[in-house]
This record gives structure tokens, C-alpha cells and sequence, in this order.
């Protein structure tokens, strides 16, 4: 897995893969499932561990393989020699892209074969689950798994991303969160303030409004549209639909075309049919990517994106939109709600996040090693090791504000962005779903009434999953 974008979900288009089509016969031939007593092995004096991760050493994701097996490892061994244990473990690393490995992890899995410990993008944890290829770590360790001192570290909002139908499955390394990025020179042409941050739906339309008198401005960057794929569900529709209080998968149930995407499909034709967003950014190959260029240029006034455009579109030294003047005139705010508390849980500001998590193989055969393992990769020792001359967020609130004091929208989005985000379903028709709420953003853009696009993307999500009984009209 390409962590540096797995963080964010929304470099170059994030890979869905069909390739789990399996999840349906998931433990069909399996011969059982995997062993149900948690302390096998918890005795032992000399134990193999294998640990696995899209990393590898010179290629994809180096510096995490370099951090496995040149820190990780060598203490983790050292600290089990001092216990009287003798620790060999293995890094299998691999340089591939996400869909065969994500494959080849399904198929050593179902064979309750392969590592033991393995790391995996957020949203196949519920997709895995369900195929029955891992279990809550309850299950796999028992009582100690909810025990670990570190949960009280990692907010609730961020197990979310390990976690499926209340359960934690794994325990997350690192996320991001989305916010909204404005040019605080354009803003003061226009009349508003520095510090900028909008209470509601109609607040982003007043700035708006008064950016479209400032020449030469697209006034309100919202991606739309399929050309840019993930990025227009993550960016644009999942958060707003947060902020209008619905999620798009909730209580075994598909959020259909019902009032809140309609709100949600309302505030994109009211943001393009008033000409305060660029049609023509939606509708090209390269379109988000020009909207990367265009911002840095002065010529976007508000963008909706992840930490992502921060660190690596604008950063004045090695974006791929570099932005020499960022730290003095990009400004940040929350996403806010549609109105005050209407957010979903009664949130007034709202985000959305992604990122990986590492799992117990439900075969291993030292399940208690694997979790002190799995724990010990997760210590702030490690975390800061990891991290080392690279901030990013990571999933521990002790460990960001340590290593995230020197970058104020890291450090933003880690204390107030993190509490308050929500994370996509992991669920294998998510992808289908993601690409028919891109088309219905499509069609209003283009014209359609936001009424004509919820119905038709409420029939097409029926068909991707199952029938009218699997969504709601909320």
C-alpha cells in the first residue's frame, strides 16, 4: 500500500480493486475457521512472527519497510530477549500496486495462511470482516486487546477506522482529515476576514458571492464529477453529507437520494449554477490537478481538500504546486454543518478522514507475541521513530502534539479536526456507490435538477446493493 496517499485517499485516483469478489463464498472450502483459544502459544520461549506491509526496501514506501525492519524489529527482538523469549521476525514486504495485494492478502487469509501481522488500507476492514478473514482482536487475544493503554490515546472518531459494526479489528497507524483552504489575499480583496470560518452552508456562499466580484477568481473549488474519482466523494459529497447529518452507510443501510443528499446535491448546483465553481475543472482529465496550479496561482479563493494539499500540492518546497507564499497567505477553517448542531451526531463541523490500520492474523499461531507486536508498532516510541524528519498525523493525540508543534495545520486538523471526523464504509459495494454519487454531482453541475439526480442515483444504488430494502430515504 502506498501509505503517502492511502494517509489521504486522494493523490493520483485511489484504486478500487474487484478483486475480493470472494466475500460472498468467503469461507466456502475453508475447513473451519481459525482457532478460537487466544492464549496458544502465550507460553512459548522461542517464537516466529511475520510481518507484512505494500512496502519495500529501495521501492514503494521505503522508509516504512526501513522503519520495520531497521527499528521496529531490532527492539521488539531485544525487549522479548529480556523477557527470555527468543523473537524471530520476519518482514515480507512488497512493492506492488494495492490490488494485488490486496488480493494475495485475501487468498493467504482465507487459507489461514500468511503473517501475522498485516497491515491493510481502512476501507477493506469491513470488507475483510465480512468475508470472515479477520476477526475483533477480542476474539483473536481476548480480554487484553481492550486493556491497551494506547486506546486512550487514539480518539474514538480515529478507531473508527479499524473498527466495523462497533468492534475493533485493528489498531490505526496514521490519518488525515479534510478542511477548507482559502487564500487570505483574496479574502482581503473581497472583503472578508483572516480568519475566516464559516458557521453554515449559506456562510460558504456569502464568501463566495463576494469572491465573484474579485477579477480573474474562481470563487469556490468543490470537485464534482467522475474525472476526479475518489477525490469528488472524499472531498466534496461525504463531508457535506456529514454536515447535512446523515453517513452514507448507517445502521446496515445505504443512505439513498433522500433529504440530505438532496441538500447536499442542492448546494452544488447553487455553487455552479451561480458560476461560484469552474464547470470546466469538473469535466477534465487533469481538472483537479489544474485546480492544484490554480490555487497556488491566487486564482482559487476557497478549495475543499485533505492535509494532502497542504503537505504535498503547496508546500514551498516540494509540492507538485509549489506555493512559496503558503504559510503567509493560505488560511484553513472546519467544514461547517448545513445549520448549527445539524451535523451528523449533532455536530456543528464535520470532516472526513481515511488512512491504513494494522491486523492480527486470526491463524496465528501465537496470537498474544503477535499482539504485543502489534501494540509495541503502535507505542509512541515507534510512532516518533516513524515519523522522524516526515510529520504526518498519526493516530495517538500524545504523539501529534509532540511532532506536530511545528506545523499549524497539521496540529489543527490532529486537535481539532481528528474528534469530530467520520470514515467511509468498508464495505465491498462502496466503490460502485462512490462512483454513482460522483454521477449525481455530475448531473447537477451539468444542469439537472437536484431532485432529478437523487432519484436516478437512488434506482442505481438499488441496484448496486440489493434492493430498495438495503437504503434509506433519509
Amino acid at each position: 500500500m502506498d501509505h503517502s496517499r492511502l494517509r489521504t485517499l486522494t493523490g493520483p485516483r485511489a484504486v478500487w480493486p474487484a478483486a475480493l469478489a470472494l466475500a460472498g463464498a468467503a469461507l466456502a472450502g475453508c475447513g473451519g475457521g481459525p482457532s478460537t483459544d487466544t492464549g496458544r502459544g502465550a507460553n512459548a520461549k522461542n517464537v516466529s512472527l511475520v510481518v507484512t506491509r505494500n512496502a519495500i526496501e529501495g521501492g514503494k514506501n521505503s522508509a516504512e519497510a526501513e522503519w520495520i525492519t531497521r527499528t521496529v524489529i531490532p527492539r521488539f527482538v531485544a525487549a522479548q530477549k529480556a523477557k527470555g523469549v527468543t523473537a524471530k521476525v520476519t518482514f515480507r514486504g512488497s512493492g506492488v500496486d494495492d490490488e494485488p495485494y490486496k488480493t494475495r492478502l485475501a487468498l493467504d487469509l482465507k487459507s489461514r495462511s500468511g503473517a501475522d501481522i498485516i497491515d491493510i488500507d481502512g476501507i477493506w476492514v469491513g470488507e475483510f470482516a465480512q468475508a470472515g478473514y479477520i476477526r475483533p482482536l477480542g476474539e483473536v487475544v481476548g480480554g487484553k486487546a481492550d486493556t491497551w493503554d494506547g486506546w486512550a490515546q487514539i480518539p474514538k472518531a480515529v478507531q473508527g477506522l479499524g473498527s466495523f459494526d462497533g468492534k475493533r479489528y485493528g489498531i490505526p497507524s496514521g490519518t488525515d482529515g479534510r478542511v477548507l483552504f482559502f487564500n487570505k489575499k483574496l479574502f482581503a480583496r473581497a472583503g472578508l476576514p483572516a480568519d475566516w470560518q464559516p458557521k453554515s452552508w449559506a456562510d460558504l456562499l456569502t464568501a463566495g458571492r463576494a469572491l465573484k466580484k474579485v477579477p480573474g477568481v474562481t470563487p469556490i473549488q468543490l470537485n464534482a464529477g467522475t474525472p476526479s474519482g475518489e477525490a469528488t466523494t472524499m472531498q466534496g459529497v461525504l463531508p457535506l453529507l456529514a454536515g447535512a447529518g446523515a453517513e452514507i452507510y448507517s445502521g446496515g443501510k445505504w443512505t439513498g437520494g433522500g433529504t440530505a443528499l438532496k441538500q447536499v446535491l442542492g448546494l452544488y448546483s447553487t455553487v455552479y449554477r451561480e458560476g461560484l465553481g469552474d464547470p470546466r475543472l469538473q469535466q477534465e482529465a487533469k481538472g483537479r490537478d489544474k485546480s492544484f496550479a490554480e490555487f497556488a496561482k491566487g486564482r482559487i479563493g476557497v478549495l475543499a481538500e485533505s492535509d494532502y494539499f497542504w503537505r504535498d500540492v503547496v508546500n514551498p518546497k516540494t509540492g507538485v504546486a509549489k506555493m512559496p507564499t503558503r504559510d503567509q497567505d493560505v488560511g484553513y477553517a472546519l467544514i461547517p454543518a448545513v445549520e448549527p448542531g445539524k451535523g451528523v451526531r449533532g455536530q456543528s463541523f464535520v470532516s472526513m478522514s481515511g488512512g491504513p490500520t494494522t491486523v492480527l492474523n486470526p491463524s496465528t499461531k501465537y496470537p498474544q507475541q503477535a499482539f504485543e507486536l502489534l501494540t509495541f508498532m503502535n507505542s509512541p516510541e515507534m510512532h516518533r521513530a516513524r515519523t522522524a524528519g516526515t510529520p504526518e498525523i498519526t493516530s495517538r493525540t500524545d504523539v501529534n502534539k509532540q511532532i506536530l508543534s511545528g506545523d499549524p495545520l497539521l496540529g489543527f486538523i490532529a486537535d481539532k479536526v481528528l474528534p469530530i471526523t467520520s470514515y467511509r464504509p468498508g464495505l465491498a459495494a462502496y466503490p460502485q456507490v462512490s462512483t454513482a454519487l460522483q454521477e449525481a454531482t455530475a448531473g447537477v453541475v451539468s444542469g439537472r435538477t437536484p431532485d432529478e439526480a437523487a432519484a436516478q442515483y437512488t434506482k442505481k444504488l438499488e441496484g448496486i446493493v440489493g434492493g430498495a430494502g438495503n437504503v434509506t430515504t433519509q
